[in-house]
């Protein structure tokens, strides 16, 4: 049954109710987890790339302080002149290129103030550019794809490009130094500084180096650490959750079987139920509603026996009367078994008619929501209805009285008490109805005028099928279950009822008294 406090899907969709994860060990406990394995995947991938930021930014001065010095080489060398105008030296400056002066994996390419390429250290150099060839090709293997002539022209075309601009950027006497990419599609470390004959500047030096390719590598081989344990430390989350949460729900679900199978009459798992956490509590939780369950089948099993026994009884009479009337020959003989049949036959329609509706009482409890119900404006209608001896009276207050429940079972409560109060009630006696406020609870009473209830009996009315009726009552017009139902609605509205007797001055019993205790709305 639910109160209304339960979280509830919005028209868009389930909301995830963030509230609860402060108080829940598993939610906080399945958070830590995954913020772990993220934090150290965000810390390997941060880690890793100013590592690798700092090593492009070491290869860059790595490439500015051999320009620098490559420059000024040219320049003692002669490759600027300065008559007529400050210029390049064109073929100082290839010569110049073919020596050693460029290490190996590195390339270097003159430019005039034209933005004009002069020399190219690959051009002039005498070394032999080595690669290794692509692994053979099956003899049946498709030949690869051919290029797309239109993807490579564009692709020379932006490396064109981007070459140009950072070489017109150093022509302007501020050098440049980046990576990009270069006409084969490889991103490469680029620097380029100005050629100066004095101060003037004739030109520009672009130096690259194409192991930026190993420098990913590198990072790449480096990050592997951190995936290794961001895995471990998935894999020791999955452990984890199998541990702590799947297999206890399993072992839930077995015992629930067994509780289905009849092996068992309640799940009993004392290491789970001393668990702290959410499954802790839906262990005690399952062991608390089948043992519950378990109560109610015994309670089913027992009321199903006193049913059969009370059944039995009228039966067996009419068993009885029916087998003498035919053996009987005087009218008055006759007219007294007729009067016996119809009298258990009244009796047994009582019977069942009290057992359908118990039976019928526990759905409806669990059926209507309770609400707020005017307890005193309740008893008010419920008095207005008896308008034969002995009288019903209820105390008027202007006081509210409001209580939290069922009207419909509320009211049952109350005719079963006044009509029980007036059953013992003599016909010029009266059957007194009064609220009033205890603390948190209300308090109703219900007194008669009657003889009193024995004092060893004052639990024992509320038995099924207990009967003790004053001499001369209606046999049959009572079945023994209207003060079991009450006691059981008001049980089910989370309340209590007792009976006690009420005395006079002298101590003598003159009626009952039976209070209702409820908590108050």
């Amino acid at each position: 049954m639910s109160d209304g406090t339960e979280p509830r899907p919005r028209a868009g969709g389930w909301r995830l109710p963030l509230q609860v994860i402060p108080g829940s060990r598993l939610a906080r406990l399945i958070l830590a987890l995954n913020l772990a394995t993220l934090a150290i995947l965000l810390a390997g991938m941060f880690g890793l790339n100013e590592w690798r930021r700092g090593l492009v930014d070491a290869r860059i001065q790595y490439l500015d302080a051999q320009a620098q010095l490559v420059a000024s080489v040219l320049y003692e060398a002669g490759g600027t002149q300065g008559e007529p105008y400050p210029a390049l030296n064109p073929i100082l400056s290839a010569q110049f290129l073919r020596t050693d002066v460029i290490p190996e994996g590195q390339r270097a390419r003159i430019f005039d103030i034209d933005g004009n390429r002069v020399a190219d250290s690959y051009q002039v150099s005498d070394a032999v550019l080595v690669e290794a060839l692509p692994p053979a090709r099956p003899a049946d293997a498709p030949p690869p794809p051919a290029p797309d002539p239109e993807v490579e022209d564009r692709r020379l075309t932006e490396a064109r490009n981007a070459l140009a601009a950072e070489v017109e950027a150093a022509l302007t006497g501020a050098p440049q130094a980046g990576i990009r990419i270069n006409e084969l599609g490889d991103r490469v470390v680029s620097v380029s500084v100005p050629l100066r004959h004095v101060e003037t500047v004739v030109g520009v030096l672009t130096l690259e180096a194409n192991d930026f390719s190993e420098i990913v590598a590198d990072q790449r081989r480096a990050m592997v650490p951190f995936a290794v344990v961001a895995f471990l430390v998935s894999l020791l989350t999955a452990l984890m959750l199998y541990l702590l949460i799947v297999r206890p729900v399993l072992r839930l679900a077995r015992a629930a079987d067994q509780v289905r199978l009849q092996r068992a009459k309640a799940i009993s798992l004392p290491d789970l139920e001393r668990r702290k956490d959410e499954i802790g509590d839906l262990a005690r939780a399952l062991e608390t509603m089948t043992a519950a369950l378990s109560e109610r089948m015994v309670a089913i099993e027992r009321f199903a026996a006193d049913v059969a026994h009370e059944i039995k009884n009228p039966l067996t009479s009419i068993r009885s009367a029916v087998e003498t009337l035919g053996l009987v020959r005087n009218d008055a003989d006759r007219e007294r078994l007729m009067s016996v049949l119809r009298r258990d036959v009244f009796r047994a329609d009582r019977l069942i008619t009290d057992i359908s509706n118990a039976s019928r009482l526990d759905a409806e409890l669990s059926r209507d929501p309770p609400r707020p119900v005017a307890l005193d404006r309740l008893l008010a209608d419920i008095a207005g209805v008896y308008d034969e001896a002995p009288q019903v009276r209820l105390a008027v207050s202007d006081e509210p009285f409001m209580v939290l429940g069922r009207e419909g079972p509320l009211g049952q409560v109350f005719r079963n008490l006044i009509d029980n109060a007036r059953s013992f009630s003599p016909p010029d006696g009266e059957v007194r109805l009064s609220l009033a406020r205890e603390e948190n609870a209300i308090l109703a009473c219900v007194e008669d005028d009657g003889p009193g209830i024995p004092e060893e009996n004052l639990e024992t009315v509320f038995q099924r099928f207990y009967t003790s009726r004053p001499q001369g009552a209606a046999f049959g017009a009572n079945s023994g279950l209207g003060l079991s139902i009450v006691r059981q609605i008001v049980e089910a509205h989370g309340g209590d009822v007792h009976a006690e007797n009420l005395r006079d001055a002298a101590g003598a019993v003159r009626g009952a008294r039976f209070v209702v205790r409820l908590p108050a709305g």
